[in-house]
Formats: C-alpha cells, sequence, structure tokens
C-alpha cells in the first residue's frame, strides 16, 4: 500500500455521519501520527531532493522541507484540498439553498478531517461560527478608535492580535497542560477566530469606507459565513453572496510553502497562540508580491483602459503589454512561482463571470488580455509560466459587484486563507511537529564548502 493511500484510509476511517467535529478529530490524530512515526522510522534517512546552491539564494524556492497536510500545489495539475481540485469541491461540497457555488464551510470542514462534509455537518458548523462570533468590547473599542489612515489590513493584524487575550490556548499552556492535547485548545481558538473574522473584516470595512452610522455589525445565526460577511459589508446582492461563497473558497490555501501560510505555520511553531500566529501571516499577505496581487493588477488595467480604452483592437494590446514589458515591468496576474498551466481558481472565476456578467467590458477587457499575454511571454522566453493566476480575475469580479474599494481586497484574502493555516494549525500541534529552525550559512562557509573563493566586497 502506498504512503498516500495509507494516509487517506487513516483519515477516512474515522465516520462523517455526526456533528461532533472535535470528537472526528481526536480519532483521527493518534492514527495519523502513528502513521508518521512509522514513515519517519522507514524511510528518515532517505533524500528528498538535493537542494542547490542557488536555491538557496533565490528565496529557497522549490526546497521541499516542510510537512503542510491540508493542501498540495501541483505545477501541472493545480491545486487540491486533500485530494480534492477545485471543479471536485465545486462539484461535492455542499451549497446554500438554492446556490451553485460550494460553502467555505465545507472546504474548512474537508482540510480538518480529509473528509467530505454532510449539509448537516455544514449547518452546524455555519451555526457553530455564529454563536461564537461576537467580539469582546475591548476589541470593538480598540477598532472604533483606529484612524480611518490606517491602511485595512494593518487593522486586520491589530485586531486579530489584541483577540490574543482570549486565548485558550495560552491560558492552558500557563497553567501546564500536556502537550498530548495542545491541539484541543488550539482547535478552540481557531474555531474562535474563524468565527469573529467575518466580522472583524466587515467593521474595518464599514470603519475605512461608510460612514459611522451604517449600522451594528451582527449575525444572522440563520445565514452562512459568507453570506454574514456580505450583508454585514452592508451587500445584498445574492448572485454576489454566491461570488463571495466562490471567492472564499479557492483563496482558503494553496500548500504551506507561500509567504503568509508559512509564516504562520513557523509562528505557530513556537507555541505562539493563534490569534498571533495568525496575525503574523497576514503581515506578510499585506505584500506586493504576495497578497496585494489583485490590486497590482486592476491598476494596470485600470492604466490600460485610460489609455486605451475598453475594447482596444488586438495590436493596440500587444503593443501596450509589449511596452510594460520592456520599461522592466512585469504584467501582474500572469505567471506564479509552482504552477505551469493556467490557474485553476483563475478558470472558476472566469466561469462564473461568463454565466453571470458576459457583458461587462472589463471582464471582456480581461478575456482578451487573456489571448495576448500568454504568446507574448511565451516569445520572450524567460517566464517559466506564462500563464494567468488566480489575482487576473479576481478583483474584476469584486468590482463589478460595487466593491470598489481595492485597498480592501487583500483583508477577504485574508478571512478566506485563515480556513485552510488554521486547519493545519490544528494538526502541527496535534502531530507535535517542532518548532522550525532551518540551518542557514554565510556565503564564506558556502565558498569553503564549494571550493570558491570568497571576494572581498
Amino acid at each position: 500500500m502506498s504512503t498516500r493511500v495509507a494516509v487517506q484510509k487513516a483519515l477516512s476511517k474515522c465516520s462523517a455521519s455526526n456533528t461532533d467535529l472535535k470528537g472526528i478529530i481526536a480519532q483521527k490524530i493518534p492514527k495519523h501520527a502513528a502513521l508518521i512515526k512509522q514513515f519517519r522510522k522507514d524511510k528518515g534517512k532517505s533524500k528528498i531532493m538535493d537542494v542547490e546552491l542557488g536555491q538557496m539564494y533565490n528565496g529557497m524556492r522549490g526546497i521541499r522541507s516542510m510537512v503542510y497536510e491540508t493542501s498540495l500545489l501541483d505545477p501541472n495539475e493545480g491545486i487540491r484540498f486533500r485530494g480534492l481540485t477545485i471543479p471536485d469541491c465545486q462539484k461535492r461540497l455542499p451549497k446554500a439553498p438554492g446556490g451553485k457555488e460550494p460553502l467555505p464551510e465545507g472546504i474548512f470542514w474537508l482540510m480538518l478531517t480529509g473528509d467530505v462534509p454532510t449539509q448537516e455537518q455544514v449547518n452546524w458548523l455555519s451555526k457553530e461560527w455564529a454563536k461564537r462570533a461576537k467580539l469582546p468590547s475591548h476589541v470593538v473599542k480598540s477598532m472604533d478608535t483606529m484612524s480611518k489612515t490606517v491602511h485595512p489590513m494593518a487593522q486586520l493584524s491589530a485586531a486579530v492580535t489584541i483577540l490574543s487575550a482570549e486565548s485558550k490556548f495560552q491560558k492552558a499552556y500557563a497553567s501546564g497542560v500536556k502537550k498530548t492535547v495542545y491541539w484541543e485548545y488550539v482547535y478552540e481558538d481557531c474555531m474562535d477566530l474563524l468565527a469573529k473574522l467575518p466580522v472583524i473584516a466587515a467593521k474595518i470595512y464599514n470603519h475605512s469606507f461608510r460612514s459611522e452610522d451604517c449600522g451594528c455589525v451582527e449575525i444572522d445565526p440563520s445565514k452562512d459565513w459568507s453570506y454574514n460577511l456580505m450583508t454585514m459589508m452592508g451587500y445584498s446582492d445574492p448572485q454576489f453572496a454566491e461570488l463571495m461563497r466562490l471567492y472564499l473558497t479557492i483563496h482558503c490555501d494553496h500548500e504551506g510553502g507561500n509567504a503568509s501560510a508559512h509564516t504562520i505555520h513557523l509562528v505557530g511553531s513556537t507555541l505562539s497562540d493563534p490569534f498571533i500566529s495568525f496575525a503574523a501571516g497576514m503581515n506578510a499577505l499585506a505584500g506586493p508580491l504576495h497578497g496585494l496581487a489583485n490590486q497590482e493588477v486592476l491598476v494596470w488595467i485600470n492604466r490600460l483602459r485610460e489609455k486605451l480604452g475598453d475594447d482596444p483592437d488586438e495590436k493596440r494590446l500587444k503593443d501596450f503589454v509589449w511596452k510594460t514589458l520592456k520599461s522592466g515591468q512585469v504584467v501582474p496576474g500572469y505567471g506564479h512561482a509552482v504552477l505551469r498551466i493556467t490557474d485553476p481558481r483563475y478558470t472558476c472565476q472566469r466561469e462564473f463571470a461568463e454565466k453571470h456578467l458576459p457583458d461587462d467590458p472589463v471582464f471582456k477587457l480581461v478575456s482578451a488580455i487573456y489571448k495576448v499575454v500568454p504568446p507574448i511571454l511565451k516569445e520572450l522566453g524567460k517566464v517559466a509560466n506564462p500563464w494567468p493566476n488566480v489575482d487576473a480575475h479576481s478583483g474584476v469580479l469584486l468590482q463589478y459587484y460595487g466593491l470598489t474599494q481595492m485597498s480592501y481586497y487583500t483583508v477577504l484574502f485574508g478571512v478566506s486563507r485563515a480556513m485552510g493555516t488554521l486547519a493545519q494549525l490544528v494538526w502541527s500541534r496535534g502531530i507535535g511537529f517542532p518548532i522550525e529552525r532551518p540551518k542557514s550559512l554565510t556565503t564564506e562557509a558556502l565558498m569553503k564548502q564549494l571550493g570558491g573563493k570568497k571576494k572581498k566586497c
């Protein structure tokens, strides 16, 4: 039996017929821990890959050096969540009544347990998060008194950091609880944080972009996570609710090596509580090379529209792309560190647009860009992946439904990314992963090791 099959069997042995989510995990963790222990005993000395000097100097790109259970990114296939592709998730995960897109509650259950949840389990999770959603008064006060000039991502990081005062894990650790049950308190913190994130995100949006008297931010316990986030932000279009469900589902995780996921994993390995760990990851997500990418796409598209209008012919469009590249800039939204195909997250958003907004001029422009950019990047010969990634499409959809404040988009990204990273955090503590401590070398040491000669600066 292959290791992958063994892992999947270990994760699936627990019945998914009830809503005792914590109990299901409690049965799965010992089996998975035993599996890892035996695997390490059998194969611990095996080499996964030889690290090249170039990789060490290139942001550790592609070095296989960590275990991350909730998702896997294949260069030629795209993302899989516990073995399921995005089309699989769209087909198999439960939907809202009358809806067509998967509920984020379902992808979280899948990543946390390895099981496709039932409708009953997803409904239970919606209600459980609603019960835990209320913010402590000290967090509300801090957010309400924050300057509107503070970037939405800084507000998110600050609010979540302040929430750490409520950490059950922090209190349990201080009381000397056993390592074997760390995961239980981490689970409670992660559930609390996921429940409160839509409230925090809505408060940030209202505080930054709407009037002070826009109403209270309250959860409707009869509605799902995405719907509540949308309505608390002041939107009511059922179609926009469907987009939010799709958006929050497809952005939920992207294996463990990306900057935000790795930061959360790293900080969590120090036994910082989930609130502080997640806040650290949001600081990574706020960077223009990571979570701000969809904003960069819209800035570039708006500049293109100013120069060429909404319906440029192919030649003018190609000329604009070449001008961008020859000026030393990149075409934002194209290329990916791992993928070598069109990002499946781009594809499913394109399908949503074709269904709901086929005549939108910006969507038509994005489609035209999709036709001309990959051949140009191939001709250039310097880009390993000339295809569009998720960011090439997401901002366009949000703008269509009236969410035009680009500086806020990364907050939505962060709310979504919480599901995968926090699910992994529960497993990291359940398995007992140690503190991360990779070995670093100086250039001098590397040169000595490789027989080179260090030049004086």
